[in-house]
């Protein structure tokens, strides 16, 4: 039987648990019940001496009939505890409808006092129980659970319940969100929203969703980063703010990439970039240090050291790559028939990139991003890769830009805002010509946020973080779609 079947209820099952659910109602007037008075969760019982009173409820996830005893397992997200019955403490009619009508998946809520058993468990001695709610499919094969990738990001619910592993990483990541939280309030950030959709989605380079507005009869794009908003409220004075946003992109997947997918960006006032290199990194080692009480963990069979990080200049890894200063080239055919010359590439594998930017980024990503392993700040970048970020001052070819890799993959880009309005619109024209030229991911020119920005923004610097990624990385999952709840699917 395959896994996808191994939740398939047969008809002979499902007029089983059916009877099941007519003798409770039966019984207590009603089957799925409203609600259960708890005294403790789970993780907070396991905690109490022996003893103590308890009245728990969660899913049964184990049943053993011993007799006139019986053990299960009471499951809810944050832990499993055993509980017991006999038939001397609860009755010989309660504990034979216990027997006959209860299946695990059920939900039930459990009255009774702690103890430990000779085998050292700890577990709910039970003097009363209440059936809260039928399951009218069973749980997966209860040793194995689900093991097929595909059915368990279709049946998420049961993959959390089955496997551990699943549960944790997903447990921790949304944790892990709240701590963000935490970090950023505690720093004076102040989380506001921005539009989802809009009319021109930009502030990365990538190809958007388009929905339509049928009260407005226009065509809308999901947005695929919320950077222009963020800017702009600095602009109206909001000195430091954040989003953890929702972003929508219409590219590839693969492990590290989704149509849709978390972000948070953050942007403060008055910062530079290495003040964000600094911030960024103390965020980081706080994150890991909560969900893992270590700065040394392991990523699919890596270890990384968030203790320390290196330092790479961009440009002049490229340099050594190239061999010549790719600041000097202002052309993109010269600078690609260089690399054919060299026999770095064949032509055909770089004909559709228009654009410098295009071109030394496809570059960096097939000879350079994979070697990256232990966490690094990659910085100086020529200008032409990101036209929202300031240029040096001391060189205009550079950008005052940042991006931190770990294991080839990118975490956070951030930099120095531009607010230099001149600048930006010429940014902005380049970019259309890049559109016009074919590149289908080129940032789109947004005249309102030009227009914001001519009536004056303050130094900002901003960053850019992969919720998603990073949960990747410190809960030791293969992928992304490991650490989303609900994931994609065709």
């Amino acid at each position: 039987m395959s896994e996808t079947e191994n939740t398939t209820i047969s008809t002979n099952e499902l007029e089983a648990r059916m009877q099941k659910a007519e003798n409770i109602r039966i019984r207590d007037g009603v089957v799925w019940k409203d609600k259960f008075d708890r005294s403790h969760k789970i993780a907070e019982a396991r905690t109490l001496p022996d003893g103590s009173a308890v009245k728990l409820c969660g899913r049964v996830t184990a049943l053993r009939w011993l007799g006139k005893l019986m053990f299960g397992r009471l499951y809810d997200i944050e832990g499993e505890i055993q509980f017991s019955m006999s038939r001397e403490e609860i009755g010989e009619q309660d504990y034979k409808f216990m027997k006959s009508n209860v299946d695990m998946g059920d939900f039930i809520g459990v009255t009774g006092e702690l103890y430990h058993t000779t085998a050292g468990e700890l577990t709910v001695r039970v003097s009363h129980y209440d059936i809260l709610s039928k399951a009218l499919r069973p749980l997966p094969e209860k040793f194995h659970g689900l093991t097929d990738m595909e059915s368990r990001y279709r049946q998420r619910y049961l993959d959390v319940i089955s496997n551990s592993d699943s549960r944790n990483a997903l447990l921790g990541r949304f944790k892990m969100t709240q701590n963000l939280r935490d970090f950023m309030n505690k720093n004076g950030f102040l989380e506001i929203e921005t539009p989802i959709m809009q009319n021109i989605a930009s502030g990365a380079a990538a190809k958007p969703f388009v929905t339509h507005h049928n009260a407005l009869n226009a065509d809308f794009q999901l947005r695929i980063s919320p950077e222009l908003f963020l800017k702009m409220a600095i602009g109206a004075g909001f000195d430091r703010v954040y989003e953890v946003a929702k972003d929508f992109r219409n590219e590839g997947m693969d492990a590290m990439h989704l149509q849709e997918f978390t972000m948070i960006e953050w942007y403060a006032a008055y910062w530079d970039y290495k003040r964000n290199i600094d911030f960024t990194w103390e965020m980081i080692t706080d994150l890991i240090m909560k969900a893992r009480g270590t700065l040394q963990i392991e990523y699919q069979g890596t270890k990384l050291d968030f203790s320390k990080y290196e330092m790479i200049d961009y440009t002049a890894k490229m340099n050594e790559l190239f061999g010549c200063n790719i600041l000097d080239f202002e052309d993109v055919d010269v600078l690609r028939q260089k690399l054919v010359d060299e026999g770095m590439f064949v032509a055909s594998e770089l004909e559709d990139l228009k654009s410098l930017a295009t071109l030394v980024d496809y570059v960096y990503k097939r000879k350079i991003r994979n070697q990256i392993v232990q966490p690094t700040f990659l910085y100086n970048y020529p200008t032409y890769m990101v036209p929202l970020a300031r240029h040096n001052s001391e060189d205009d070819r550079r950008l005052d830009m940042y991006q931190l890799l770990v294991c080839g993959g990118e975490l956070c880009k951030g930099y120095s805002e531009l607010v230099n309005p001149i600048h930006q619109v010429q940014a902005f024209a380049d970019q259309a010509k890049s559109i016009a030229d074919g590149e289908q991911e080129a940032f789109n020119p947004d005249n309102d946020f030009v227009r914001a920005m001519e009536h004056g923004f303050p130094p900002i610097s901003g960053v850019g973080l992969g919720i998603d990624r990073l949960a990747m990385i410190v809960f030791n999952q293969p992928t992304a779609r490991d650490v989303i709840l609900f994931p994609i699917m065709k």
